[in-house]
């Protein structure tokens, strides 16, 4: 296996007008001090060695991570190099019909707090579609693309029937939709993988580690109590998608075995390659977007093995014997499409 460290070894695809890593960094865990807590300086220092890395595309909005990673950024020999992927969520009900103006507002804010001449990647999020107001919103996105304002717009917990509603009306104008997918959480290929195939448009992936535990340090430990203080936001929402949802702990803890059995016939990767390998091997997968503690912990070296990491038959028929005593498949009926657990 080439060297994960070669830019050679580097995985990309197209999004739009730009090359982009099949990696991503990102930004959520600047939202609250729960993730842990860093200064800035080390925040910064941490997203250069990322940059150094190769992880040359940063996503999400919350807290203050547009204005960190704008300053960041700026801060670069050439800022150009990095792309800056936000969003725009619209999660109340509107009083009153969607004006350009407010939309504008919106974009304009993003690329104020990002000192950017304009929004590399709009992910939009509309929350309450019985409000068809989101393609309005979609028609005057499509404007300000044509007036250089965004150089891509994206979706972001779409589900497979709005997406191709929007991907019909508006051909060629969305490039991504950002959606959980892990060896958990595949509801994915139920609906959505085939209309963004169709449409040509790539999966942007969060929670395919599952808040960190498609990891080795996972194996033979106790079933976490999810209100002892030791998990962040992220482990307890995924440890309640595992535990309720998916199967069980100790259904889990075989996973991770067949992982780390996985991960040492490869030599020198981990149970979390492994993982992300068997996303991106999806070919409606464009990147996996890793969450990153920043300042508090990193491990952007080790996720990077997965660039030149192939799987075999073996792997994927060992993988698959732990997926199919779950009830990952029928996730798509318990829980619904992608994004209903937020709505």
């Amino acid at each position: 296996m080439a060297s994960p460290s070669d830019p050679a070894t580097h995985e990309t695809f197209q999004l739009g007008e730009f090359t982009v890593p099949r990696l991503w960094a990102g930004l959520w865990q600047l939202s609250s001090n729960a993730w842990g807590t860093a200064p800035v300086t080390k925040i910064r220092q941490a997203m250069a060695r990322h940059v150094d890395a190769g992880y040359t595309a940063f996503a999400d909005h919350y807290g203050s991570a547009e204005l960190i990673f704008g300053q960041f950024r700026a801060s670069l020999p050439q800022p150009e190099a990095v792309i800056g992927a936000t969003k725009w969520c619209v999660f109340k009900p509107l009083t009153g019909p969607l004006q350009r103006s407010a939309v504008e507002a919106a974009v304009r804010e993003r690329i104020e707090r990002m000192q950017t001449k304009r929004v590399d990647l709009l992910q939009f999020h509309w929350q309450h579609y019985d409000n068809h107001d989101y393609m309005t919103a979609l028609e005057i996105m499509a404007q300000l693309r044509e007036e250089g304002l965004i150089a891509n717009v994206g979706l972001c917990n779409f589900d497979a029937l709005r997406t191709d509603e929007i991907c019909t009306r508006f051909p060629g104008l969305v490039v991504s939709n950002q959606v959980p997918f892990s060896l958990i959480d595949t509801r994915v290929l139920s609906a959505l993988d085939g209309v963004c195939t169709k449409h040509g448009v790539k999966l942007l992936t969060y929670g395919t580690l599952c808040g960190g535990f498609l990891a080795e340090k996972w194996i033979g430990v106790p079933e976490p109590d999810p209100y002892a203080g030791s998990l962040n936001p992220s482990q307890r929402k995924y440890l309640d998608m595992i535990t309720k949802a998916w199967g069980s702990w100790a259904l889990f803890q075989e996973l991770l075995v067949a992982l780390q059995r996985i991960s040492r016939r490869h030599g020198g990767v981990s149970v979390t390659n492994i993982a992300t390998r068997w996303v991106l091997d999806h070919p409606v997968v464009g990147a996996v977007i890793v969450g990153v503690r920043w300042g508090c912990s990193e491990y952007p070296s080790d996720n990077m093995k997965v660039y030149g990491l192939h799987l075999t038959d073996q792997d994927r028929e060992e993988i698959e014997s732990v997926l199919s005593r779950s009830a990952g498949r029928r996730l798509f009926q318990t829980i619904g499409d992608c994004g209903a657990e937020y709505r």
